[in-house]
């Protein structure tokens, strides 16, 4: 990923310093198990730990020649530790080496944006509980439908990461395993002890069975998982979007001092980061159809995979925690404009209140077709007033009609229009939600 979109301490992971670390430290604890089984000496074990050195840049000389990039590895290893150095890798394949420290990068980075996602958390339970009793016209379609409140809209963003960060929780667990167990997976060169103790010490579980390869169900579940993650993330920067567009104007991203919104009109504030979001959302996504394609191999390996994982596994790893972290700024620093929002609730002379005309009728025993065929008459003439630039009040237009009068008192036809009707239940939802997190 390119420095714009990368975070140090996400990058960090999959810096090349780190990946050769993790190989140095599975090659070093297979020699400790080997030793205690008698494998191979005592003292070779102990020589590896302290005098095993590597150098990336002769690495990427080695494996000009060789075109082997854990051969690369093993001869660099092999320069600094002396004659000890032909009891590395005693019975292991090269995947034992990438498939172990793959899984334990993927780790890593699933720590880092389960961390991520507490933040963002946090950042979206102060806005819903902040906005929890204001009342916002909800939309369908694009369109007023009824009122909600602006909390819930983003106690339903809240519910999404929550069920996120169990999904991720799941992904992590599922990829950190470890496979030591030799060519095509027969533990016939290497004993499973080994591969035991090598996952004990880097925090993974044996993988159970392994062909040459940690099967790439596991890979395709993870990326997945991201994947599902980006998705909600742009969900909620479509929202944002929406919300600050100039005929709404209801909530606008963060606008620092200084800040400039176009090269050529001075005026413009511009959603740029929930649209950056929606951006890298893709990217994020772009990793799930190979990770799934991944899957097929050939008999006990092949690596059709590895070119795809080298690319994808740092790239949406990275981009995924940058854009989880840009959108708790976000969330963090956004602007609730109040009167706008009330002003949007009240545009339309209250037609809003259809439903509970319609709901008022067929209780006074109007069929609910009749009921439905007057509140829409009435409601359209509204409608086109509206349209035509002229005032419209929906209350005062059914006030003169005969079905209305007829079966409705004026205290019963004005009891239809009260918001605060619409978000009555709006802290029993949020008790769910938060009930739903624990």
């Amino acid at each position: 990923m390119i420095p714009r979109y990368s975070r140090p301490e996400m990058a960090k992971i999959w810096d090349p310093e780190n990946k050769l670390r993790i190989w140095f430290e599975i090659e070093a604890h297979a020699c400790d198990a080997m030793a205690k089984l008698g494998v191979i000496p005592a003292a070779a074990a102990k020589a590896i730990w302290k005098k095993g050195k590597w150098d990336s840049q002769r690495i990427d000389e080695i494996e000009k020649e060789t075109r082997h990039d854990v051969l690369a590895f093993l001869t660099n290893l092999a320069e600094s530790i002396g004659e000890e150095a032909r009891f590395l890798h005693q019975g292991m394949t090269s995947s034992d080496v990438l498939d172990t420290a793959l899984a334990v990068q993927m780790k890593q980075a699933a720590d880092l944006l389960l961390n991520d996602l507490d933040a963002l958390l946090i950042a979206l339970k102060k806005r819903v509980e902040e906005n929890l009793d204001v009342i916002t016209i909800g939309r369908s379609h694009g369109i007023h439908a009824e009122p909600t409140s602006f909390g819930l809209k983003f106690a339903s963003h809240y519910a999404a990461f929550v069920r996120a960060r169990t999904r991720l929780e799941a992904a992590r667990a599922d990829i950190a395993t470890c496979a030591i167990s030799g060519p095509v997976g027969t533990f016939a060169t290497v004993d499973p002890r080994i591969e035991a103790h090598v996952a004990k010490k880097l925090g993974l579980t044996p993988e159970p069975i392994s062909t040459q390869v940690i099967p790439r169900d596991r890979h395709a579940m993870y990326f997945a998982t991201l994947g599902v993650i980006a998705s909600s993330i742009e969900n909620l920067a479509l929202e944002i979007r929406h919300l600050q567009r100039s005929e709404v104007r209801e909530a606008e991203e963060p606008f620092a001092k200084g800040q400039k919104g176009s090269s050529a009109m001075p005026h413009k504030r511009n959603p740029v980061l929930a649209e950056n979001l929606t951006g890298l959302a893709r990217i994020v996504r772009a990793s799930v159809t190979p990770a799934l394609e991944n899957v097929a191999l050939w008999h006990e390996r092949d690596i059709s995979h590895s070119a795809v994982e080298r690319i994808f596994a740092p790239d949406a790893t990275i981009a995924l925690d940058f854009a989880l972290s840009r959108l708790t700024g976000l969330i963090n620093g956004m602007v609730v404009y109040r009167e706008r929002v009330a002003e949007n609730l009240n545009s339309l002379g209250g037609l809003h209140f259809s439903q509970r005309v319609l709901l008022a009728l067929t209780q006074a025993g109007v069929s609910r077709e009749d009921a439905y065929k007057t509140v829409q008459s009435n409601a359209m003439q509204v409608w086109h007033s509206l349209q035509k630039g002229k005032s419209a009040d929906f209350a005062k237009q059914l006030r003169t009609d005969p079905t209305v009068k007829k079966n409705l008192s004026a205290e019963k036809l004005a009891a239809c229009f009260d918001n605060a009707f619409y978000i009555r239940h709006a802290k029993t939802i949020w008790k769910r939600v938060l009930a739903s997190k624990s």
